[in-house]
């Protein structure tokens, strides 16, 4: 896959932290769609500091017309979020709030697109429901989950003190799944732009 032809993954979550384990996660996959071939874009930290969704409202800061047209670009989504009290963040489900922006575009919402989702938390309970959060909102959007999904408990020695994934068994198999993760992301995405060429 060269130039145009390389589809387009935006990845999009973490905390207003730079540098949080679900950017750091994000990160990852991201550069491993890159080395797969494919072209990528990250909106994490500060890029997710937008107001209140307001559907009422048509006027939209400069962060928040970047991140819709981002979006609507894109061939293929990962989403990642903490888990906040067993749920998605407050601050991730807002960004996603803004997708109702795509609903009248020709492509609604994020119909037929792929949709990995990644989820990091201290427990598995939070890990796990937050993953399953994310599924059931790729699905409203009407994108397609990826098969696998990445639930990370950072209770776990996942990552080592500089950031990145440990050479412990906890992080090497949160790397296998994230590379995983990437490879489904990027073949769906690849099938849905031959489909239409």
């Amino acid at each position: 896959m060269t130039g145009t032809n390389q589809p387009f993954i935006v990845g999009l979550g973490g905390t207003l932290r730079a540098n949080s384990s679900t950017e750091r996660a994000l990160r990852y996959c991201l550069a491993s769609v890159e080395r797969q071939g494919g072209r990528t874009r990250l909106f994490s930290a500060e890029d997710l500091d937008l107001p209140m969704y307001a559907p009422h409202e048509l006027e939209r800061t400069p962060r928040a017309l970047e991140l819709v047209k981002t979006l609507r670009d894109a061939d293929a989504v990962v989403v990642g979020s903490p888990g906040y009290h067993g749920a998605i963040s407050g601050l991730v489900k807002n960004a996603l709030d803004y997708i109702e922006d795509l609903r009248d575009d020709p492509r609604v919402y994020l119909d037929n697109t792929p949709w990995g989702c990644i989820s990091c938390a201290y427990g598995w309970q939070a890990a796990v429901g937050t993953l399953t959060q994310l599924r059931s909102i790729g699905h409203a959007l009407r994108a397609w989950p990826t098969p696998l999904g990445v639930a990370i408990n950072s209770a776990d020695p996942v990552w080592d003190p500089s950031g990145e994934l440990a050479a412990t068994e906890q992080g090497r198999a949160v790397a296998n799944q994230l590379d995983l993760l990437a490879s489904q992301v990027l073949a769906f995405a690849q099938t849905n732009r031959d489909s239409v060429a």
